[in-house]
């Protein structure tokens, strides 16, 4: 379809007689703009992929992809529901969990947080908790005075292992003096670290019989979580988990979605709308080739309308233009590619340096929920930018070149 001919003649236009190396300004703008375009899109995309990504496993890495609860508080048949859910193809494993807010005091702060309770062997299975023990061991909480603590929390409450911390419910308990809060104190035997600052920050994990006595739930359990091989096939389970429920009008599930709703639709809302603010940069980009096409086909009238007498037909004019304007879309986009996933592979690095210079923490944990810079390149969000970038550097083409194939010989001559 493109000739040789038609090739050589549009570089040619291409280099400017002057020492910038391009037709103008206007296209050099044009063609930064485009690749800082692409490469912002691939790196800010990039960081959104990997950032929910991380979160999403991590949170599912710490609690459970469905949890059951009883409208009464405390579920006193958990084991009867725990056999049946289990029963349930796809069902990884179910085990019981007391939660209860409480507060955490050290000798020098007190801190809010919630305490989970599950047995050790339950504790184990999951594996973001027991494969990050930082300090003590996992089997601490069969001690029925010992907690397991989350790092940030131990960190802020100036606790190491062995250190007394007092555990305060909301529960209260009738005296002689009236009600007052159950205090009790224990030992930190462990600390862990998920790499989920506000998991890290919050929990505490206490023995799970013990956790019956402090906080009065006799033989009964808050909930019963339950874990699915296939996170993807959570759907199709629920409604088996469902059919159980419908036996009983006090139990309800929630799971890890409805749980976590407000991070999952903010992730969304900001993916969708940090694309559509960066596509800006390439639409803007988009608009100076169209004005340095243009510029280009009034200051080469008389070159088109020379060919045009040696028998160029207009098809082959049109190309030419088209050839110009679409190399600087061409050549920013790949550049921009480059350099967005070679920036978003290295990205950690990168923010390591910029801190080592600026002094500045560029990414705090305490904002962000984790405790490093996630990124991770899919394919397809790599193709969609590229293929769009191209498509809107070849659209914005179209008229400059459109308007330099109807240039009219005769007309450009005539007083030459």
């Amino acid at each position: 379809m493109f000739s040789k001919l038609e090739f050589l003649i549009a570089f040619r236009y291409l280099k400017s007689k002057r020492k910038e190396g391009f037709i103008s300004i206007t296209a050099i703008f044009s063609f930064v703009g485009i690749m800082i375009g692409v490469a912002t899109l691939i790196v800010v995309m990039s960081v959104m992929n990997g950032f929910r990504y991380e979160l999403v496993n991590r949170i599912l890495g710490v609690n459970s992809h469905l949890t059951i609860y009883s409208k009464a508080g405390q579920m006193h048949d958990y084991q009867a529901v725990v056999d049946e859910v289990k029963k349930i193809s796809g069902v990884k494993y179910a085990n019981p969990i007391i939660e209860s807010q409480a507060m955490m005091s050290s000798r020098s702060r007190n801190l809010g947080g919630l305490i989970k309770s599950v047995k050790v062997e339950d504790l184990q299975n999951k594996k973001l908790i027991s494969q990050n023990i930082t300090a003590g061991t996992i089997e601490s909480i069969t001690d029925p005075n010992s907690v397991l603590m989350g790092a940030a929390m131990a960190q802020n409450l100036g606790l190491k292992i062995g250190d007394p911390v007092k555990i305060i419910s909301a529960e209260t308990a009738e005296t002689l003096v009236g009600a007052i809060p159950r205090i009790k104190t224990y030992k930190l035997g462990g600390v862990f670290e998920s790499g989920l600052y506000e998991y890290d920050s919050t929990t505490v994990f206490l023995n799970y019989e013990m956790a019956q006595i402090h906080f009065r739930f006799a033989d009964a359990a808050s909930g019963v979580e339950v874990f699915v091989e296939d996170p993807t096939k959570l759907d199709e389970i629920k409604w088996s988990i469902y059919k159980i429920l419908a036996n009983s009008s006090d139990l309800y599930a929630v799971d890890w979605q409805q749980s976590n709703a407000g991070f999952i639709d903010a992730l969304k809302v900001e993916s969708t709308v940090m694309f559509l603010i960066l596509t800006l940069i390439i639409l803007v980009a988009a608009f100076n080739i169209i004005s340095s096409m243009i510029m280009l086909v009034n200051d080469k009238n008389k070159n088109i309308a020379l060919l045009r007498t040696l028998g160029m037909t207009k098809g082959s004019v049109m190309r030419i233009f088209l050839i110009c304007g679409s190399s600087i879309g061409v050549v920013g986009t790949f550049l921009g590619f480059i350099i967005g996933v070679l920036f978003s592979m290295n990205i950690n690095n990168i923010k390591l340096w910029l801190e080592s210079v600026t002094d500045a923490t560029l990414f705090n944990p305490a904002i962000y929920f984790l405790s490093t810079l996630p990124s991770k390149v899919f394919v397809s969000d790599v193709v969609l930018i590229v293929g769009m970038a191209l498509v809107i550097s070849f659209l914005a083409t179209l008229y400059p070149a459109y308007k330099a194939s109807k240039a009219n010989p005769a007309e450009i001559l005539r007083y030459e």
